[in-house]
């Protein structure tokens, strides 16, 4: 032996720093439900957004909906929206102040009227120019006619001076309405080229999550606005086009293991008009969110009620075809049993977690452990 006690603390105290930074910038997965999809709804509709599970319902019975599911149907019945977001940004457009002001106090009102999925936030306006102050304004006003917790949603970031002006914002809200440091927290969404390169060359999804200061809770792929950045012509922007894959999997680089969730974007090939057209759109919906969750992006946009069905019947297809699969392989590694597949501590926590993900959800009623054990290998 050649190394002395003394060695060992020496090596320790060089590490000391990087230890650190990796309790802190690396703690593993969020813990608790991660919801499938956000609907955004633009807030001078909101009124209707309880009516999203009988309109999905009534379309999949007008149009034969092609994947029949006790279980989907009922997801319909019980809970068709798990996160909802109130859009004051592109879905809303621009309006006055005064009636903006108004849309958000009603908006509000809404809210705390009766049921509400089981996650929910706002989208505000970006922090360029032209809407940062607008921004700021629908903020301040929602948070002063509702106070529950809520995620906000911050749009087109550019930069990370962009997001530590958001930290900063939270900051002086959570003062000023006497609220626990680190209840507002946001999602960054990812709609720029320059969120995902910058000027210099530099890649920017990692500093945005540091500029977040614990603050981002996820990263969202715009769809369309980062297409459309990117020079690709309308009729090509999708979630499968090769722009959006490469920042995807930036975004999945920058966030693995800090905690901040991953959602793709959406379709806006819609389930409406005569049966050919909504059963199309059906298809590239379901094709689309198998091929998110797949490459691991478990949440995705949603914009109309019709995309409900395909959404959760891809879902739960996703979670049962692989289940009895899962179940095995995390019992013989529990079990130190020989098989034709060595997986490592960190494959069972993934296999923990995906059977997590089913339960959740609703696609799966036995997921072969009990939570609480899944839960501990996480």
């Amino acid at each position: 032996m050649r190394l002395s006690d003394h060695d060992y603390t020496e090596i320790d105290g060089r590490l000391a720093a990087h230890d650190a930074l990796l309790r802190a910038r690396y703690p593993g997965e969020r813990a608790g439900r991660q919801p499938v999809h956000t609907v955004y709804v633009p807030a001078d509709k909101l009124d209707g957004f309880r009516d999203w599970g009988t309109i999905a319902l009534s379309t999949m019975d007008q149009h034969d909906f092609p994947w029949p599911d006790p279980a989907v149907r009922a997801k319909l019945a019980r809970e068709p929206i798990e996160d909802l977001r109130v859009d004051f940004e592109d879905g809303y457009g621009i309006r006055d102040d005064a009636q903006e002001d108004a849309a958000v106090r009603k908006a509000a009102a809404i809210l705390r009227d009766g049921p509400r999925p089981p996650f929910l936030g706002l989208r505000i306006k970006s922090f360029e120019a032209a809407t940062r102050h607008r921004a700021l304004r629908t903020l301040d006003l929602f948070l002063d006619a509702y106070q529950d917790l809520f995620t906000i949603t911050l749009p087109k970031v550019s930069g990370p001076v962009q997001v530590a002006a958001m930290v900063a914002v939270c900051e002086k809200l959570e003062l000023g309405y006497g609220l626990s440091t680190g209840t507002l927290t946001f999602e960054i969404q990812i709609e720029l080229p320059s969120a995902v390169l910058a000027a210099d060359g530099t890649a920017t999804v990692a500093p945005l999550i540091t500029a977040a200061d614990g603050r981002c809770t996820g990263l969202h792929y715009g769809t369309y606005d980062y297409s459309a950045a990117a020079g690709v012509a309308a009729a090509y922007q999708s979630m499968e086009h090769p722009v959006a894959d490469y920042a995807k999997a930036v975004m999945q680089a920058a966030a693995a293991q800090t905690g901040v969730r991953l959602s793709d974007g959406s379709t806006n090939i819609l389930p409406v008009g005569d049966r050919e057209d909504v059963h199309a759109a059906w298809q590239l919906h379901h094709r689309l969110v198998r091929r998110s969750l797949e490459r691991g992006y478990y949440q995705g946009w949603d914009l109309h009620p019709a995309q409900l069905p395909s959404r959760y019947a891809a879902t739960y297809a996703f979670f049962r075809d692989g289940r009895d699969a899962a179940v095995t392989r995390l019992h013989r590694y529990l079990d130190r049993q020989d098989s034709g597949i060595m997986d490592e501590p960190a494959t069972a926590r993934a296999l923990a977690g995906y059977l997590l993900r089913g339960l959740d959800c609703g696609a799966l009623t036995d997921a072969g452990f009990p939570r609480e054990q899944l839960t501990a290998l996480i």
